[in-house]
C-alpha cells in the first residue's frame, strides 16, 4: 500500500513538501481515504454477527462508496442494482451482490488495472439495504417479513435507530406461542463462500439474565422457533414480561359486563384484568361464580368456576380464553317477569283501544 502510495506521489503534481507528511498519516493508519466521510466497514466495533462486520454480503439496495485514489472518475457512490451490479466507467458491469466490501475492493483493482497504473481501491459500506427474514413455528404470525436496517452508516453515534436484531423480528411476527421452545431457536445464514451457515440461539439466556446480546440479523436469514416437547414448561409470567411476546392476546368476556365481546389485552393479564378491560361488571353481575374456559392443545374443553368478588386473582390469561360472568338471580327473576309480562301488557292496550274506538262510534 504505502510502495503504491510512494510511486503515486511521486509522479504527481502534489508538492514535494506535503508527499511525506502523506506518506506519514497513511503509516499511522489515518488513511487518505478517512477525509472523505464514510465510516470504513471494518472500523466499525465487531458485535458478533453485525451486519458492518467483513463478513457482510453486498446486495441489491445497499450503497457503497468508491474511492480510487487521485482517479476522481472512478470515484463516488453506487447503489447495487436489482441484477447485483454497478456500473463503473470504462470497467462496465461489475457482479457485487454475495460479496464483501474487501472482495469487491480486490476485483475492482484487477479490473482498474487495465486501465490505470497502479490503482489504489477502497470500497466503504454507506448505506444498508432493508433486511428481509423469514420467521417459521411457534410464532403468532409466521411467515417472510421486512425490518427496518440502519439508515446512514455515516451517522452512527449521531441518531437513534432500531437496528434488525432477532427479538425484533419475533415480534414483528406477533410474538411467540405459549409453546415457543426459545431455547433452541435456530437460524440459517447464507456462507460467504456459498451454502448456508446454521447457529442455535438460546434466548431463554437473555431473558432471564444478562448472559446473552439480542443477535443482529442480515438479509435473508431464515429463523425456526421449535415448539415445546410435551410436558415442559417456562415461567409464563416472565415470558409474558419479555420483549418478544406478543404485544397483546385475545379473550372473549361475555355476560354481565358493560362492554362485552372479544377483547385485546396484555399478556400476563388476570382474569380480573380482562374483565375490567371489558368496562367492568354490571351491577346484575355474579361475581362469586365467574366461569372461565380454555381449549387445550389436545382439544380438551377445561371450565373452572372462580369467586372473583374482590376482582382479583392469579390466573394468566391465554390467546383464546373465555370468561363468563353470570347474573344473581333476583336479576334472572326480574328479566323473566318483564319477559312475560310485556307480550301480555302489549296485548291489553291493543283491546283497550279497540273497546275505546267502537265506543266513540
Amino acid at each position: 500500500m504505502l510502495k503504491r502510495l510512494s510511486s503515486l506521489l511521486t509522479a504527481s503534481a502534489i508538492p514535494s513538501w506535503i508527499a511525506p507528511s502523506l506518506l506519514i498519516l497513511c503509516a499511522s493508519g489515518v488513511g487518505v481515504a478517512s477525509f472523505s466521510g464514510p465510516v470504513r466497514a471494518q472500523a466499525v466495533p465487531d458485535v458478533g454477527a453485525s451486519p458492518l462486520d467483513t463478513s457482510y454480503l453486498l446486495g441489491p439496495g445497499d450503497q457503497i462508496e468508491i474511492i480510487v485514489f487521485d482517479y476522481s472518475e472512478f470515484t463516488g457512490r453506487k447503489v447495487v442494482l436489482p441484477d447485483g451490479t454497478i456500473a463503473l466507467p470504462l470497467v462496465g458491469l461489475v457482479p457485487i451482490a454475495g460479496r464483501t466490501p474487501a472482495q469487491v475492493a480486490q476485483d475492482l483493482t484487477a479490473r482498474l488495472g487495465v486501465w490505470v497504473r497502479d490503482p489504489v481501491v477502497s470500497v466503504d459500506l454507506v448505506k444498508l439495504r432493508p433486511v428481509r427474514v423469514n420467521v417459521a413455528g411457534e410464532v403468532q404470525r409466521p411467515g417472510p417479513l421486512q425490518l427496518n436496517n440502519v439508515p446512514d452508516i455515516t451517522t452512527i453515534g449521531n441518531e437513534f435507530f432500531e437496528l434488525p436484531t432477532l427479538s425484533s423480528a419475533l415480534l414483528k411476527a406477533g410474538g411467540i406461542t405459549k409453546n415457543a421452545d426459545i431455547r433452541a431457536i435456530r437460524l440459517v445464514r447464507a456462507g460467504t463462500v456459498g451454502g448456508t451457515d446454521t447457529q442455535t440461539i438460546n434466548l431463554l439466556d437473555a431473558v432471564t439474565s444478562n448472559a446473552s446480546r439480542d443477535l443482529l440479523l442480515r438479509d435473508g436469514d431464515s429463523i425456526f422457533v421449535p415448539r415445546l416437547n410435551s410436558g415442559e414448561e417456562f415461567d409464563r409470567r416472565l415470558i409474558a414480561r419479555s420483549s418478544i411476546a406478543p404485544l397483546t392476546v385475545r379473550v372473549r368476556v361475555v355476560g354481565e359486563v358493560k362492554i362485552p365481546g372479544e377483547k385485546a389485552v396484555p399478556p400476563g393479564s388476570s382474569l380480573s384484568s380482562a374483565i375490567a378491560i371489558a368496562g367492568g361488571p354490571t351491577p346484575d353481575a355474579k361475581l362469586t361464580e365467574v366461569s372461565f374456559i380454555r381449549v387445550q392443545d389436545d382439544g380438551r374443553v377445561e371450565e373452572q368456576r372462580l369467586d372473583l368478588s374482590t376482582l382479583t386473582d392469579n390466573v394468566q390469561i391465554e390467546e383464546g380464553d373465555v370468561i363468563v360472568v353470570p347474573t344473581t338471580r333476583t336479576a334472572t327473576r326480574l328479566n323473566t317477569a318483564n319477559r312475560l309480562s310485556g307480550p301480555a301488557s302489549a296485548v291489553m292496550q291493543f283491546i283497550q283501544l279497540i273497546r275505546l274506538f267502537l265506543g266513540g262510534n
